[in-house]
């Protein structure tokens, strides 16, 4: 057989398998060479010929691509992504792979961001509705502690058959559940398992001789109630009674104005020797507190979080914290949208475990 005829039934193989799909990128000529043991040459030949036959399409400057033909049988290749926020902390890099993975699966993205509002949530889900463009939605829920507002728009969209994933967290009257291929209903989601990483955030205090540990949490957040229950896991299981006197509940809005809730935060951690954040901007927060009243970490109170964002490793000192995968999560809920796109019965939801990262601001007492 004719070295360039191998790569030919290759790509080819790839592309029926669904390895290769409509629109995705195929391996660099660089990466053919080495794979196949052949010259820049050869593989032009070979990649030349799929472009005649219309199975491949070049892009100058970009690169070669499994023809698309999607667009001339009407079958949707856009994706929304929708994110409550978009240019900071762990934002960009959960997009990034989001972007990454679709495109590489053959999908373009649409995003939009919601700033944590139901409000903004209900018109962005109104415009997917009343244009009905897209093939599928990443979304990451707005305040998903509270009662959801916007369920009567996602059955909608549910009923015309458009897939979502729930990303981060999920509106638990919608959300189904891990249990496989059941054809279980309701909407599937790809996160953290916030309440066992909270767990081992909170253990990690206890094992260095911690028992007066504070904690500083998001309501309307479901992260935070999940959080919550592994804090009080991981207190229990010590035989000891999770305080209310020394757990602050903090809402969006509170972090938008945050001169007023640190008396609050002050008074319910006096006497505490360790506190556990909701995330590295709060136990940034927290810390600012702790400097202004000349309590030091660790040797004053000792901090964990979550997250480890590159908050907790700029601050001085640098944080103990759970971390988010960030781009890992996001190129995990892109292939299961995906896979959700092609098969309906597929079970989407996956939550990541993650270990603590150890910095030096949990003092053992």
């Amino acid at each position: 057989m004719a070295k360039y005829q191998e790569v030919i039934d290759w790509i080819q193989k790839q592309v029926s398998s669904g390895a290769l799909t409509p629109g995705s990128k195929i391996p660099s000529e660089n990466d053919l060479c080495v794979q196949f043991n052949i010259s820049r040459q050869t593989v032009r030949h070979a990649i030349g010929i799929l472009v005649q036959e219309g199975i491949l399409t070049a892009e100058r400057g970009s690169g070669t691509y499994v023809t698309d033909e999607r667009v001339q049988t009407g079958e949707r290749s856009r994706i929304a992504v929708i994110t409550t926020y978009v240019d900071s902390y762990i934002f960009p890099k959960t997009i990034q792979g989001i972007e990454s993975k679709l495109r590489e699966l053959g999908y373009t993205v649409q995003l939009f961001f919601t700033n944590n509002s139901s409000v903004r949530e209900r018109e962005i889900l109104s415009e997917i509705i009343e244009k009905d463009e897209v093939a599928g939605i990443i979304l990451e829920p707005t305040r998903s502690a509270l009662p959801n507002p916007n369920t009567d728009l996602l059955s909608k969209i549910t009923a015309m058959k458009i897939p979502i994933l729930f990303m981060n967290s999920y509106y638990p009257e919608m959300t189904r559940t891990s249990s496989g291929e059941d054809g279980g209903s309701g909407i599937p989601h790809v996160s953290m398992n916030d309440k066992k990483s909270a767990y081992k955030a909170v253990k990690s205090l206890l094992d260095s001789g911690h028992r007066n540990i504070g904690c500083v949490l998001k309501m309307d957040d479901r992260q935070g109630l999940d959080r919550y229950s592994g804090y009080q896991e991981a207190i229990s299981e010590k035989g000891l009674a999770p305080e209310d006197s020394r757990i602050t509940w903090l809402d969006t809005e509170d972090l938008k104005n945050q001169e007023h809730i640190k008396d609050k935060i002050r008074d319910r951690l006096s006497d505490c020797t360790a506190v556990f954040c909701y995330n590295d901007e709060v136990a940034a927060l927290v810390m600012q507190i702790l400097k202004e009243d000349g309590r030091k970490v660790p040797a004053d109170i000792s901090l964990v979080s979550m997250d480890d964002s590159d908050l907790a490793k700029l601050t001085r000192p640098p944080i103990d914290s759970i971390p988010h995968p960030k781009e890992k999560l996001g190129e995990r809920a892109a292939e299961n949208l995906v896979r959700l796109i092609h098969h309906p019965g597929f079970s989407a939801t996956y939550e990541f475990e993650e270990d603590i990262t150890k910095r030096g601001s949990v003092k053992e007492i």
